[in-house]
């Protein structure tokens, strides 16, 4: 087992899960856990090993699967070559192991322990999922264009598709993108796809009290086929000039119910002094990094500053668990089903225990009011000539997302609307230093975002009325 250590250790930098781009990883082996074995001579099993060359070290999974031989085919799958001759495959392109895992999950058994172990959890008892068949012969495929985590897509016959996504990067506590979306789920929402069910794991961790780490390894869901996220629909509709403002309105009431389920299952708080100063803290100290890496900023730093803190000094709502990080690459429309959120993990660059905590429901709201803007921008990048008409559309659907909120949620926004215009500044601040780091090009949607935010001032960039408020901050003067 330690013996695929090198070959892993080379094979890593190359996977677009892999965090430490640019540097070589130095592992150091946590432990393992393996399935039950389906063919002579051939092991299918998950090692969790630690990146000692990150600081602070990262723990990865990676599954694999150890074969005799080479397998005609899977070339562009083989992590590696051992001493004796033993060919060690990426485990989630290798049926031993897909079919493994899907297993596991369904039947609610137990992994083999190597110093780690792995329990699957079905949402509907043993068995339970509708599911035909052995799961070794579920014919099965990796997502591709995922970055953080590796999708597995499992295509049984007479049955609805599944999607179980590996976890790549492991933190000790639970995983938001289960449990907000099990307890989703348990609720009745509409607004995600079934859930099938999950993993949960234990491994050594010597800066825990107890010596143990606990954590989700994996979670299974129904799979959307053919349903593109709405981030590729608005593109589309925008170019076009198709109106968006009914899909827009029920996305509005999509988010706001999904917020009061998650509401209601985990609860609601005060936001506390110290979380509001600590909120305005994060945004000054991205306004610094933003404003030295991206020169453009210079002029309006004490513009920002002191709309962050008049936000500050406002009103604050309660805070409860929320999507954490919203926009249009997160949510799909399935026809005759409305919209569905994806992907409850939260802000990847944001620590894990934060991403756990309680937050603010206009963190999503802001997100997703960004999200159209930036519809607008790349559209006017790709065609100059539509650029006028495509922050018209931008404007339309925001209007229409904010006034679907507000009808199904009853909150009055105009109440927060310094807080909101906030969040959507810091957002738009966000996106400057990506942009400048990755798409230069892309730079002037949210600096020209900025530019309308504080042009708008403090006090009308969230307006009045939810009608109003869409059209602030999409990088024109409200009209």
């Amino acid at each position: 087992m330690d013996g695929a250590l090198g070959a892993i250790a080379a094979w890593m930098p190359e996977q677009r899960w892999f965090g430490g781009k640019g540097r070589a990883p130095i592992l150091r082996r946590i432990g393992a856990w393996e399935l039950p074995a389906t063919e002579p001579g051939v092991r299918a099993l998950s090692l969790l090993v630690m990146d000692d060359a990150a600081e602070p070290p990262v723990l990865y999974q990676v599954p694999i699967v150890e074969r005799p031989g080479s397998v005609a085919g899977a070339e562009a799958h083989l992590v590696g070559v051992l001493a004796d001759g033993t060919h060690v495959y990426d485990g989630p392109h290798d049926p031993a192991f897909t079919g493994g895992l899907l297993s596991l999950i369904r039947t609610g058994a137990r992994a083999v322990a190597h110093g780690a172990s792995a329990v699957g959890h079905p949402a509907s008892g043993p068995d339970a999922d509708g599911l035909p068949g052995r799961a070794d012969e579920v014919p099965a495929t990796v997502l591709g264009g995922e970055q953080s985590n590796t999708s597995i897509v499992y295509r049984p016959d007479g049955a609805a598709p599944v999607i179980c996504k590996v976890f790549r990067q492991l933190h000790h506590g639970e995983n938001p993108d289960v449990t907000l979306q099990s307890a989703l789920a348990a609720s009745g929402s509409p607004h995600i796809p079934p859930v099938v069910g999950d993993v949960i794991g234990e491994w050594d961790d010597v800066g825990r009290p107890e010596g143990r780490a606990r954590g989700h390894l994996a979670f299974a869901q129904e799979f959307l086929p053919g349903v593109e996220d709405a981030w590729r629909v608005a593109l589309l509709a925008a170019a076009s000039g198709r109106d968006f403002s009914a899909e827009a309105r029920a996305l509005g009431v999509a988010v706001s119910e999904v917020h009061a389920a998650l509401g209601a299952s985990f609860g609601r708080e005060p936001a506390a002094p110290e979380l509001i100063a600590a909120v305005a803290a994060a945004w000054n100290r991205r306004l610094t990094i933003a404003v030295a890496e991206v020169p453009a900023l210079e002029p309006h730093r004490a513009a920002i500053a002191s709309f962050y803190a008049r936000a500050e000094a406002g009103a604050w709502p309660d805070l409860q668990r929320v999507h954490g990080d919203l926009h249009l690459g997160q949510v799909i429309l399935a026809p005759g089903r409305g919209w569905f959120l994806l992907d409850f993990e939260g802000e990847p660059m944001r620590p894990m225990a934060e991403r756990r905590r309680p937050d603010l429901p206009v963190r999503d709201v802001a997100g997703m009011l960004r999200s159209f803007d930036y519809v607008a921008g790349a559209t006017g990048l790709a065609r100059p000539e539509q650029a006028a008409d495509a922050r018209a559309w931008a404007a339309s659907a925001r209007q229409a997302f904010l006034d679907g909120y507000v009808a199904a949620s009853g909150i009055d926004l105009s109440v927060y609307r310094d807080l909101l215009a906030a969040f959507e500044l810091d957002k738009a601040v966000y996106e400057a230093i990506y942009e400048t780091r990755n798409r230069p090009d892309w730079a002037p949607i949210p600096l020209r975002a900025i530019e309308g935010l504080l042009e708008a001032g403090p006090m009308r960039a969230t307006p009045e009325s939810a009608t109003d408020a869409a059209t602030a901050g999409a990088g024109e003067p409200v009209p």
